[in-house]
């Protein structure tokens, strides 16, 4: 009996011991995982925050730049048919056909611009063949319409020559250049169609001719 109450005591006294032991570690464990557990948790009061706060608006687009629809050219190049009725004479009166050509600037698309021309026309005369050319410069103003119409009116002056020589006096002769005309730009605005109408202003063999001049043609813009 002796020998079994010693061997209760001893389990007894190991019991205790492992129980002591197993406490201390299972509090530890339960006490440092608690505060992390805590951390993670967010608090009502921050959670409300959270919910009140309004979602950032989505940053504003970016201004869109704005391009003109029609644009303007400095330059206009001219290139056409034209008819001239030269009145040589009193009693001697030329129909001539020829070309036309010119080239007009206006600084920075204004309604002033610089106008240069060269025209040339031809005929047959008594069986030989007559030339009238002048060449002169001016100045051009032009008014804008709708629908791609443009007017304007332009003064020139310059020289002009005549052949063959004649007994009745120079070849060479001043000479003017008043009128205007009309251009027509259709959708492609680099190009339109012009009708233009002058007087041709000459002072051959004493006398001044004062000659219809019409001119049909291309205006390249560039």
């Amino acid at each position: 009996m002796r020998h079994a109450a010693s061997l209760c005591g001893l389990l007894l006294v190991f019991a205790l011991g492992a129980g002591a032991q197993v406490r201390p570690a299972n509090s530890l464990f339960l006490g440092s995982s608690l505060p992390a557990l805590a951390a993670t948790m967010p608090s009502p009061g921050a959670a409300a925050l959270a919910a009140a706060e309004p979602e950032p608006s989505p940053a504003p687009a970016e201004p869109q730049g704005v391009y003109g629809v029609m644009q303007n050219f400095n330059f206009q190049a001219y290139a056409g048919f034209t008819y001239v009725r030269f009145y040589e004479l009193p009693t001697t009166t030329g129909n001539l056909d020829g070309f036309n050509l010119s080239i007009v600037y206006y600084p920075h698309g204004r309604r002033w611009g610089l106008d240069g021309e060269f025209a040339a026309a031809f005929a047959p005369q008594n069986g030989v063949g007559t030339t009238l050319d002048a060449g002169m410069g001016g100045g051009r103003f032009r008014l804008f319409s709708t629908r791609g119409v443009e007017l304007w009116a332009h003064a020139l002056g310059g020289g002009a020559h005549f052949t063959p020589k004649t007994i009745y006096g120079s070849e060479s002769a001043l000479a003017f250049e008043a009128g205007g005309g009309i251009d027509l730009t259709p959708r492609h605005r680099r190009f339109a169609y012009r009708v233009q109408a002058d007087v041709l202003g000459t002072y051959f063999f004493g006398t001044y001719q004062y000659n219809p001049k019409i001119s049909l043609g291309i205006v390249y813009k560039f």
